[in-house]
């Protein structure tokens, strides 16, 4: 065996021995308080870009109007069907419920999305 294999050879098998010898010898490093860690997180600048993430606000506007485009055809619907069942005793009863549920979670969509991007104005 060459004298170049054998140095590599010892270097193999002793560094598992001077490995826990070396990580013993480094300073554990000081664990931040809680303030601090703060602090640092207030100092982060974002990491991902502001288009990625958020919907403009026209588009947010766009998607409000067809919320409530939607919402006033049932509303307008509701009442005819309504119109029709109590003035001309049609027999549309369940259309006009399922009308008044469908137009029920639709205002409450409506509400939610416009508190939600709209909150404080």
């Amino acid at each position: 065996m060459s004298s170049r294999l054998r140095a590599l050879l010892a270097a193999v098998l002793l560094l598992p021995a001077y490995l826990p010898a070396c990580l013993a010898q480094d300073a554990p490093p000081a664990a931040p308080n809680g303030p601090q860690i703060l602090e640092e997180f207030g100092r982060q600048q974002p990491q991902r870009p502001a288009r990625a993430t958020t919907i403009a606000e026209h588009e947010r506007q766009v998607i409000m109007f067809t919320i409530g485009s939607v919402l006033l055809v049932l509303l307008i619907g509701t009442a005819s069907v309504g119109i029709a069942v109590a003035v001309f005793g049609k027999p549309l009863f369940l259309l006009h419920m399922i009308l008044a549920g469908l137009t029920v979670t639709v205002a409450i969509v409506h509400v939610i999305v416009g508190l939600v991007w709209f909150f404080p104005f």
